[in-house]
């Protein structure tokens, strides 16, 4: 039986080389975020609200365009770090 990430990790990768990391608790709450957010404003220059790690009212913008590409990592919280 696989096992239920506890979180997921999205990794955005920006135009200017920098990278950002966003938290959602279920991928489903990502796919209705990247759905209606980035989709339907891929090539725009118009900021757009990430939400920043489960905390409500805080949010990140960035303009869709300039995202060059994303990472989704499932998180395990029973998982040990290795360095």
């Amino acid at each position: 039986m696989p096992r239920k990430a506890d979180e997921y990790a999205v990794h955005l990768f920006l135009s200017s080389g920098h990278r950002e990391e966003v938290r959602f608790a279920e991928i489903q709450d990502f796919q209705k975020w990247y759905s209606s957010e980035i989709v339907p404003n891929f090539d725009s220059d118009q900021f757009i609200n990430v939400p920043i790690k489960n905390i409500q009212g805080e949010y990140m913008v960035v303009r869709p365009s300039s995202i060059m590409a994303i990472r989704v990592e499932p998180v395990f919280f029973g998982s040990v770090e290795r360095a």
